[in-house]
């Protein structure tokens, strides 16, 4: 499926004591790039029709980033079965393309009105070909 990237700047509020990018910010540029992803890709109509909701999560982290550098991140869905997505994110770093960390997550779509798990249809599936 096609993939989304787009650059963050690290400021002084990403990082921790040890003056690198703090772990617990990874996994909100996880979600911030999902929900960007999904929304540049869907309809008006299918983003208002469904939402989802992250079941699990991992980041595998394999080297740091620091003030004013640029991160360059990559998100894919990696699978789309039934009411569940694996979507994978990369980080790297924009100059060395040096990798810095990995994610996957397992999210579940829901209906907007029902608020129950639906499956994923071929129209969502479509959006990100």
């Amino acid at each position: 499926m096609e993939s989304y990237t787009t650059k963050i700047t690290v400021k002084q509020e990403h990082l921790d004591q040890l003056h690198h990018v703090n772990n617990i910010q990874y996994v909100a540029w996880v979600q911030d790039i999902a929900i960007t992803h999904w929304e540049k890709a869907v309809t008006e109509s299918i983003n208002n029709s469904y939402f989802w909701v992250l079941l699990q999560h991992s980041i595998t982290y394999k080297k740091p980033a620091f003030l004013d550098d640029i991160i360059e991140v990559k998100t894919f869905i990696k699978s789309a079965k039934g009411v569940r997505s694996i979507r994978c994110v990369e980080f790297y770093n924009a100059e060395t393309q040096i990798l810095l960390a990995t994610s996957d997550s397992n999210w579940c779509l829901f209906n907007t009105e029902s608020k129950k798990p639906t499956r994923i249809t071929e129209g969502i599936i479509n959006c990100f070909n």
